[in-house]
């Protein structure tokens, strides 16, 4: 569940008037950015059942025919015990039927029947490739389960089996243990951790050569497991042997593969700036940056992700997505059909005008400063959040004429707008930037056209109402604001003729006059 943000915690140190620490500059995801990163992929494809069609079926019952009479459990172990190949079969099948039909499999029957250790006995029968692919296929719809249920299938020996069968000469039982292996490894961290450590990797990057449209997927899908979650991330060796394959499967012009290998690439962006610095080198940032115009979200959103998690590493590592040409696509998505890729946009911009000053003027040459302001008055509020965000590191660590031409696009009313919102953390971001443009402007000695850009909005107004706030930090900022910048509340109410926070420069690259 998203958790509420502290605003004086990390997130604000990446602010660049914070002691100007190039470790801290740019805002890591921690706790607070929990309803940003919330992947609801996670929760749909981290774990998935194999549920067959009636063609399926067909063509299976023409193999091996079903019993007439369904058998009750204990009459399928003891089938199971026998010495009768073709029964085991039968016995197996009418398992997996049950397991890859019915809306809620009675996984737990099955297991407190005692079938799992039997069908994991299965998988080493190399002369009934049959019976492994039954075998397999029930027993990766039991891992598809709860976290209990996928344990019990580990317990009983299985990884060590299924990744024996990845060298299956028999594709669709190869297949079939790649599945289970995924589901698995999408289990979470231990169960992750436990495949890569019995050995998958080697055995399961050589199937990215299978000529099986089918079992390539599958394959990249499972890699994407392998390399989700950073709480803990996996062992390096997984980014190590899997980013070089990945490189070449992003040139691919499968979607589902497209997008599956592009999830994995994001989970290992998703770390410390030693683990970007291994991505960037693999040399997938130019072919990233192309699938963030790919028509289809399905390839966008993950893509998205990546390269908003390269852009939190150092300015190094942000200038190098920006001189892929990132910018010119990601004016382009900040009007995106899909909310949720305005959102992930505009949080990735805000992590680069928490950069240097060059690549704020970047932001500003790439024409993205006046879309900005548009959210940030018509947008929905999850968007208006990263906006919030990017406007406000923006401010953080820009020249005197970055800001300037912040204000000049109009960005004071918007942005005071905003101080009516529900949530502290926005609230108290938005007063530190209008702390930031005051200063500025008393700075170059335009305070006065500052304060009544932000007065005539009705800014002063809330910023006054403010000081009332629950919120501890807040009525502090707040009163702190009033106190430095407005004087009396009679003095902050005077003329209201003069508001020309104007200079001249030239928009492409802002020169301060006075």
């Amino acid at each position: 569940m998203p958790q509420q943000e502290n605003v004086s915690g990390s997130r604000l140190k990446s602010f660049k008037n914070f002691g100007r620490d190039q470790d801290e500059m740019r805002r890591r995801r921690q706790e607070n950015n929990v309803e940003l990163r919330k992947q609801k992929k996670d929760d749909q494809l981290q774990k998935r059942r194999n549920v067959e069609s009636e063609e399926e079926d067909l063509a299976m019952q023409n193999e091996t025919m079903p019993f007439c009479v369904l058998k009750t459990n204990e009459e399928l172990v003891a089938i199971m015990d026998s010495n009768d190949a073709q029964a085991q079969i039968k016995a197996t099948q009418q398992v997996r039927k049950t397991l890859s039909r019915e809306k809620k499999p009675p996984i737990d029957s099955i297991i407190e029947a005692g079938i799992v250790p039997r069908l994991v006995n299965f998988l080493k029968i190399q002369d009934n490739p049959i019976l492994q692919f039954e075998a397999a296929w029930a027993l990766t719809n039991i891992a598809s389960g709860t976290n209990v249920q996928t344990k019990i299938v580990v317990d009983a020996g299985a990884v060590p089996e299924f990744i024996n069968l990845l060298s299956s000469p028999y594709t669709n039982v190869a297949e079939q243990a790649v599945w289970a292996l995924g589901n698995i490894a999408g289990d979470g961290p231990p169960m992750r951790d436990f495949v890569i450590n019995n050995g998958i990797l080697a055995p399961l990057l050589q199937l990215i050569k299978t000529e099986s449209v089918s079992l390539f997927r599958n394959t990249i899908w499972t890699i994407s497991n392998l390399c989700r979650t950073k709480n803990p991330p996996p062992p390096p060796i997984v980014a190590k042997e899997c980013l070089p394959v990945l490189a070449t499967v992003i040139t691919t012009l499968d979607k589902l593969i497209l997008s599956d290998a592009c999830w994995a690439i994001s989970y290992l962006t998703d770390g410390t700036n030693d683990k970007i610095e291994q991505v960037i080198k693999s040399g997938v940032v130019p072919r990233l940056v192309q699938l963030l115009e790919y028509p289809d979200p399905t390839i966008v959103t993950p893509t998205l992700r990546a390269v908003g998690n390269l852009v939190t590493g150092s300015d190094a590592q942000t200038q190098y997505v920006l001189d892929a040409n990132a910018l010119p696509v990601l004016l382009k998505l900040l009007s995106h059909e899909k909310v949720s890729v305005q959102k992930e946009t505009a949080w990735t911009i805000s992590n680069i005008t928490a950069g240097t000053t060059q690549q704020v003027q970047a932001v500003i040459n790439g024409g993205i400063v006046p879309r900005l302001i548009e959210l940030l008055s018509h947008a929905d509020f999850k968007v208006q959040k990263e906006v919030v965000w990017a406007i406000t590191n923006f401010t953080s660590g820009a020249t005197q004429e970055q800001i300037i031409f912040l204000v000049n696009n109009g960005v004071v009313a918007p942005y005071c707008s905003c101080l009516n919102s529900s949530e502290p953390n926005i609230v108290k971001l938005i007063l530190d930037g209008l702390g930031n443009v005051l200063q500025m402007a008393d700075g170059c000695g335009r305070l006065e056209e500052a304060c009544l850009l932000i007065e005539e909005c009705g800014g002063l107004d809330t910023i006054e109402e403010l000081q009332n706030h629950e919120n501890e930090d807040i009525y502090r900022c707040a009163h702190k604001l009033i106190e430095t910048y407005f004087g009396s509340a009679d003095e902050a109410s005077g003329p209201q003729d003069e508001v020309a926070f104007t200079f001249p420069m030239d928009n492409s690259n802002p020169q301060f006059n006075l």
